[in-house]
């Protein structure tokens, strides 16, 4: 059955069909426009052109050449005051029928153009045939040869036409005269007699990744595992959409159902795609699969544009067997896609924060819907989101509430730092964490350390005025970086010599305040002398295979202390690990964001998971300024229900998400008095039109934004709330996107809005 879409859009005057006889086209571009451009196809196009390929158009004044997408052919209405495009880019779509369905849909929903998520999807590398090369191939002419040699050749001719006939296919020239034995020039002698037909073609440059691995059998599953499984297999077998919920806690062996149930898909010549967090793409999550399967492609930021055109091209081909990739990677192109998996479902790097700001989770959704294959969504810590639709019905909930061969959570204990003398003089590893540090390494455990901020110290603070060392471009304190000795900006990547004087009232005595990766590496050194540590972060972990490097030595027990961010927090599975140290809970927990809490709670038993995975066991010690605060509690019973009981109860009191919908506007620019008029401006014009519609919306603000001046911009921002998405859309789509906004004056719109800064 057809799922209803929550906003059908005003059906466009023209129609997605891909016909050779049609003399006019629809294109989109990379601009933040809703309707497609009609252009007519010159005779030398016709036939070549087809729906998903990218053209040269005349476009605007002055007809500056641009590059369209082509999303339908149609006959056109009228010739008189249409453009013709001028070129094909593409030979071939790059671009199925149904992606272009599929992100006609993302545009609608994220309030953006078209052309703008297209550009988007297709990776820079496909895009400009990253990898490839033009060259030279030759093939037997078959009239001239038509099987046999119809004149004698000398000798070196032969041996070449030999080789090629062998082949059965084309060569390029040195290729066919390393097999023959021989020189180009009886090659180029076969060409100019016209027994060889000579022609370019674009081909890759590069090798495939090779990779040896050893395969690892699989595991027993548990009575719980195997009922999750046949749920899953249910819906594999009967080829039908059903959005699953897998809630497990960690170790629990949510990644093992995953690889079953994706063995069930391979079996039947079809691929499935696995999308994880950004961070949690290690070589050990990526090294998980390619012991179990064949075939297994990788999709990252990380990649070289070669690398990623190459698996995109694999995977196009329908050779590969499984996709693991970030967020982008729910638009590989699997000809034959079978099943979706997002694990990790919770985390916030599933949402794209530039144009198109779409929500993995929702794209996966509605593909999968679309395609008729069941979705895995996985987490210890699901989004309130997500579990209020299982609570709804609209996933079905699955779920695995114990660990693996009946292993316990490990205890949490809060520690408060407070009453901690050593904390109270700067130390960032207490009295009791420094005690359990100890006794876990004198009995040959590991130690896995968590603080979620880079750096040395995150605050440079003025004693005299007592205000903050700010980035001159930010609204944002510059941390110190002792490495380099640079005070940084980690929102415009500014950077300076710390400052000797206050710049704000030119007083000497800047302190360094807080404790950040750099600075708990530098204390863990000096209390755990000749204990071996490695520190993982964004800053640290810089060089290629550096991830690699230091995992696999943490797995192989030469460092025993592993300290870093949020890199460190979620899918790592290491058994040795006997103690885990949250050095700072409260990161998260008092920053102006409705989420803190739940955030909160998600990075906490996240990284309590790392532990207790063996018989050796394991605890967690939590350092808080807040041991009281609802979901440190929570999150040290390990009582995920209760806490989401307790938050949702809050959420639907208060109208914020999962039960209304928010469509976040910013306004930024360089005069802040033009921003904030604007906001005022636009704000009543969206209160007018709610009120004189009796639309059941509010607008929240207009207000400045938690961070007010980002790279030199002022920032104001206002929220739309409604109970159903499709009043939003319809309220801007009508009023907002039409406003006229001043020239210095920057708009952006983020539905479903995740970072609030």
């Amino acid at each position: 059955m057809k799922q209803q879409r929550l906003f059908e859009p005003d059906p466009p005057p023209w129609e997605l069909v891909d016909r050779d006889d049609l003399a006019c086209a629809q294109f989109v571009f990379n601009r933040p426009l809703e309707t497609p451009f009609d252009y007519l196809v010159p005779d030398e196009f016709r036939g070549r052109l087809k729906p998903g390929m990218r053209v040269a158009v005349p476009f605007g004044r002055g007809d500056r050449s641009i590059t369209g997408f082509c999303v339908g052919l149609a006959r056109p209405t009228a010739h008189a005051s249409l453009k013709s495009i001028t070129g094909l880019i593409d030979q071939a779509p790059i671009l199925t029928p149904a992606m272009l369905e599929l992100t006609r849909w993302i545009a609608d929903r994220y309030l953006c153009g078209w052309g703008q998520v297209l550009e988007a999807v297709v990776p820079a590398g496909v895009k400009n045939q990253a990898g490839t090369r033009q060259q030279l191939l030759v093939r037997i002419n078959d009239e001239a040869w038509p099987g046999s040699p119809p004149v004698e050749l000398p000798e070196k001719q032969a041996a070449a036409m030999a080789a090629l006939q062998t082949a059965g296919r084309p060569m390029g020239l040195e290729q066919l005269a390393r097999l023959a034995h021989c020189g180009t020039g009886p090659i180029n002698a076969l060409r100019q007699r016209n027994l060889l037909i000579s022609f370019t073609e674009r081909t890759d440059a590069g090798d495939p990744e090779h990779v040896d691995i050893e395969r690892t059998n699989d595991l027993e599953l548990s009575v719980d595992q195997q009922h999750v499984l046949n749920e899953i297999l249910s819906a594999l077998r009967g080829r039908r959409f059903e959005p699953f919920l897998l809630h497990g806690v960690t170790g629990s062996g949510k990644t093992e159902v995953y690889i079953r149930a994706i063995r069930e898909v391979v079996g039947y010549g079809r691929q499935a795609i696995v999308l994880v967090p950004e961070i949690s793409l290690t070589p050990q999550t990526i090294r998980r699969f390619r012991s179990r399967f064949d075939s297994v492609a990788v999709l990252h930021s990380h990649q070289t544009d070669s690398e990623r055109h190459r698996h995109w091209q694999q995977i196009a081909t329908g050779k590969v067997q499984v996709v693991v990739g970030a967020r982008s990677a729910v638009f590989a192109p699997t000809p034959q896609l079978g099943l979706i998996v997002i694990d990790e479902e919770h985390e916030n790097s599933f949402k794209q924060d530039t144009i198109p700001r779409y929500h993995a989770r929702e794209v996966a959704l509605e593909r999968a819907r679309r395609e008729g294959v069941p979705l895995i969504l996985g987490s210890a810590t699901p989004t309130l989101e997500a579990w209020q639709r299982a609570q709804a019905g609209e996933l079905k909930l699955l779920q695995l509430n114990r660990r693996v061969a009946g292993l316990p959570m490990p205890p949490v204990v809060l520690v408060d730092t407070r009453e901690d003398p050593t904390l109270k003089t700067g130390g960032a590893i207490g009295r009791a964490l420094r005690t359990a540090m100890q006794q876990a390494l004198a009995a040959k455990g590991q130690v896995i350390l968590f603080l979620n901020l880079r750096g040395y110290s995150p605050v440079l603070w003025c004693q005299a005025c007592g205000g903050a060392v700010k980035c001159p471009n930010c609204d944002v304190s510059l941390t110190w970086h002792k490495e380099h000795n640079l005070a940084r900006c980690h929102s415009c990547d500014y950077s300076c010599v710390p400052p000797k004087f206050c710049p704000t009232c030119q007083k000497p005595g800047v302190r360094y305040l807080g404790t950040g990766t750099q600075k708990l590496e530098v204390e863990v050194r000096a209390k755990f002398p000749g204990v071996s540590c490695v520190r993982m972060d964004s800053d640290s972990m810089r060089r290629p295979g550096s991830h690699d490097v230091a995992l696999e030595g943490f797995r192989k027990g030469e460092t025993r202390i592993l300290l870093g961010t949020q890199m460190i927090s979620k899918g790592l599975d290491f058994p040795n690990v006997t103690l885990v140290g949250v050095v700072d809970a409260d990161t998260v927990l008092h920053q102006p964001d409705l989420r803190a809490g739940e955030r909160t709670f998600q990075l906490i038993a996240q990284v309590a998971g790392r532990t207790g995975r063996s018989d050796r066991g394991g605890r967690v010690l939590v350092q808080t300024a807040c041991p009281q605060e609802v979901p440190i509690q929570f999150a040290a019973r390990h009582d995920f229900i209760g806490f989401v009981q307790r938050e949702l109860a809050q959420r639907r009191q208060m109208g914020y998400p999962p039960y209304e919908s928010l469509v976040r506007i910013i306004l930024r620019g360089p005069s802040e008095a033009e921003v904030a008029a604007t906001a005022q401006d636009l704000g009543q014009l969206l209160r007018t039109q709610i009120d004189s519609n009796q639309l059941p919306a509010r607008v929240l603000g207009p207000a400045p934004c938690p961070v007010s001046r980002l790279k030199n911009l002022f920032r104001y921002h206002m929220q739309l709330a409604a109970p159903q998405l499709a009043t939003l859309q319809i309220l801007w789509r009508q009023h907002g996107a039409k406003y006229k906004l001043p020239a210095n004056v920057e708009l952006a719109v983020d539905v479903d809005p995740i970072n609030l800064r």
